[in-house]
């Protein structure tokens, strides 16, 4: 007589495919577009199990007339709306959803095998990507934002970036005297993971960040967040950019995280107006978040020191703390080349360009201190 069975066996022969295992239901309204639909019926044939897995790819620029197609791919749907496309293909035991919005755009493969599916989007992508070579004063940077379609995401772009020894009669001399220090750093120096940059709006601050992004191109990967309000406080958007996107090979590569104007969270009553976006900034610069990344945390402020949390400020968190100032008068008339329309107290990097393009009369303030709006640098 055969023995009772367990009640693991038991189990284990009502055991149902986890396609059966849920009642899955897509319902479309009036608000769906076609490339909804599209994106909808793609995931149809791994949701049954029929091609149960699945690859995928992004490219950040296509060349122009690639179709990210593999070959004898038969098109299923074709959709297109304002600021994206959606194109469905399929072939002998896959399935590929085309996504492209702008000049980039999203490849991502069913298949029967693991195998296949990784084999058709390398097919599909390659030599798809249109990197032209960045000129020599261009580096590329890349842009954190949170997308109302794909969630947080990262894009990257060339910018013009100009070389220190260029740029450095832009700033008074005890600010280039530090930034002399700071451009030449080496991952071997990094002690402190924080870079705070304070001062006045139009000194050129965030200009100093694209040239030691330049300075630092060969180590370190520079990232700017686009939004860095909702960055600390959103917890899914912060653990995607702490373990971040690599560019390249390279696994010991740096990052640095840039965060314009950020004010209210780093300033001496942060800990009650802004919650735990503090204390996450902090984390990530020397808690647990931070262990084992290579990233370092870079912050722009209009404040004045004395107003800083002194978290923020304390010593050995800070890589750099500089305050960029204005140039003194003797500073801006030789930049200038004239004394004409100089402050008596010197002139910020905004207001001599603003000079320069002749402008100064509409577009700065007589009095240091009363920079008008958008002139920062």
């Amino acid at each position: 007589m055969s023995a009772p069975r367990t009640q693991l066996e038991r189990m284990s022969s009502a055991a149902v495919p986890p396609q059966n295992a849920v009642s899955i239901r897509l319902n479309l309204d009036d608000s769906d577009s076609p490339t909804d639909v599209v994106d909808a019926l793609f995931l149809g044939r791994f949701t049954s199990g029929e091609q149960p897995y699945a690859h995928g790819h992004q490219v950040e620029q296509v060349k122009k007339g690639h179709d990210l197609l593999p070959r004898g791919a038969r098109v299923l749907r074709a959709a297109r709306d304002d600021d994206r496309s959606a194109l469905l293909a399929e072939g002998d035991g896959w399935t590929v959803l085309v996504s492209r919005w702008s000049q980039g755009a999203d490849v991502t493969v069913t298949a029967v095998s693991a195998e296949l599916a990784e084999r058709i989007v390398k097919e599909a992508t390659a030599d798809a990507a249109d990197e032209p070579e960045p000129e020599p004063e261009d580096v590329t940077m890349g842009f954190w934002y949170v997308s109302p379609r794909r969630g947080p995401y990262r894009t990257t772009r060339s910018i013009a970036a100009g070389d220190w020894e260029d740029v450095r009669r832009n700033y008074t001399a005890p600010v280039a005297s530090a930034m002399d220090r700071l451009m030449k750093t080496t991952p071997d120096d990094i002690a402190g993971r924080l870079l705070l940059l304070h001062g006045p709006p139009g000194t050129g601050k965030t200009s100093a960040l694209r040239t030691l992004a330049r300075s630092w191109r060969e180590w370190c990967q520079v990232d700017c967040v686009l939004d860095p309000e909702r960055l600390f406080n959103d917890v899914g958007y912060l653990m995607d950019i702490a373990i971040g996107e690599d560019e390249g090979t390279e696994k010991e590569r740096w990052r640095l995280l840039l965060l314009e104007d950020c004010d209210e969270l780093i300033r001496g009553e942060a800990r009650h107006t802004a919650g735990q976006a503090l204390s996450r900034l902090l984390n990530l610069t020397d808690g647990l978040l931070g262990q084992g990344r290579n990233v370092l945390v870079g912050v722009t402020t209009n404040e004045d020191l004395e107003r800083l949390h002194p978290a923020v400020v304390r010593p050995g968190r800070c890589l750099a703390r500089i305050e960029v100032g204005p140039l003194t008068r003797a500073e801006s008339v030789t930049w200038l080349g004239t004394e004409e329309g100089v402050g008596r107290h010197g002139s910020t990097l905004a207001e001599l360009y603003a000079l320069r393009r002749g402008t100064g009369p509409a577009s700065v303030p007589k009095q240091h201190g009363e920079a008008a709006a958008g002139l920062y640098l």
